[in-house]
C-alpha cells in the first residue's frame, strides 16, 4: 500500500531539487554569461521618447549563444537580437567551451531527472530496498562534481576568436579583458553551491521520512501522514 509522508525536510529538499535544476537549465540556455564592452554611441542611436542619446549598449555572449543589437536603417531604431550563434556543436567558439556544454548538459541533466524523481517521493521511499533519497543524493553529488568540471574550464576559453571580438585583445584564459561576468555565470555557481547542499540535506529528508513518528502513524494505519 502506498503511503504519502510528506514532512518539513523532504519537501524542502524537494522544492531545492526542482529549484536547483531550473536554474542550472536557465543559466546554461541563457547568453549572459559574458557582458560585453560597451559599443560606441552614434547620433543615430536616440530614444525615440526622450529625444536623447540611448546608453550605451553592452552585447552579451554565452556558451553557445549571443546578444547583439543590430539597426533598421529605414525605421531608424535598434533591435536587440538574442539566439545561437552556433548552429551545431562543432561550431561552439572554443573547444574548452564545448567540453563546458558537454559537462553542463550531462549534470543537468543528472539534477532534472533527479528533481523528476523527487515529487514521487512522497509516495515511494525505496526501490529494491534501496532508499531513494540516498540515490538521489549520489546523483546529485555527481550531478555537482560534472558542474564544477564545466565551470573550470569555461574560463580557459575566454581566449578565443569570439569572446576577443567581445572583450577586446587582453582577453585570454582566465583573464577577462574588457568584458564583465553576466548573472547566468553567477546562477551557475550558485546552483552548483546548492546542488550539494541538497545532496548532504538528502541524508535529513531520508531521516525524517523513516522516523520513529512516521513508522507509528503507518502502524495506526494511516496513509496521509504529514508531520513538521
Amino acid at each position: 500500500m502506498c503511503h504519502v509522508i510528506v514532512t518539513c525536510r523532504s519537501m524542502l529538499w524537494t522544492l531545492l531539487s526542482i529549484v536547483v535544476a531550473f536554474a542550472e537549465l536557465i543559466a546554461f540556455m541563457s547568453a549572459d554569461w559574458l557582458i560585453g564592452k560597451a559599443k560606441p554611441v552614434s547620433t543615430e542611436d536616440t530614444d525615440n521618447r526622450t529625444g536623447g542619446l540611448q546608453e550605451p549598449y553592452h552585447p552579451t555572449l554565452g556558451i553557445y549563444g549571443r546578444c547583439t543589437r543590430i539597426s533598421h536603417m529605414q525605421l531608424s531604431r535598434r533591435d536587440t537580437l538574442c539566439g545561437p550563434y552556433a548552429e551545431n556543436f562543432s561550431e561552439i567558439a572554443s573547444g574548452f567551451w564545448q567540453a563546458t556544454a558537454i559537462f553542463l548538459a550531462v549534470g543537468i541533466l543528472i539534477l532534472c531527472a533527479v528533481a523528476f524523481v523527487s515529487v514521487f517521493t512522497m509516495c515511494v521511499q525505496s526501490i529494491m530496498k534501496k532508499s531513494i533519497f540516498n540515490v538521489c543524493g549520489l546523483l546529485q553529488g555527481i550531478a555537482g562534481l560534472f558542474l564544477i568540471l564545466g565551470l573550470i574550464l569555461y574560463p580557459a576559453g575566454w581566449g578565443c576568436q569570439k569572446a576577443i571580438s567581445y572583450c577586446g585583445h587582453y582577453a585570454s584564459a582566465y583573464k577577462l579583458g574588457d568584458c564583465s561576468l553576466g548573472w547566468a555565470f553567477y546562477t551557475a555557481i550558485g546552483g552548483t553551491i546548492l546542488t550539494f547542499i541538497c545532496a548532504v540535506f538528502s541524508a535529513q529528508a531520508e531521516i525524517a521520512t523513516s522516523s520513529d513518528k512516521v513508522q507509528e502513524e503507518i502502524e495506526e494505519g494511516k496513509n496521509l501522514i504529514c508531520l513538521l
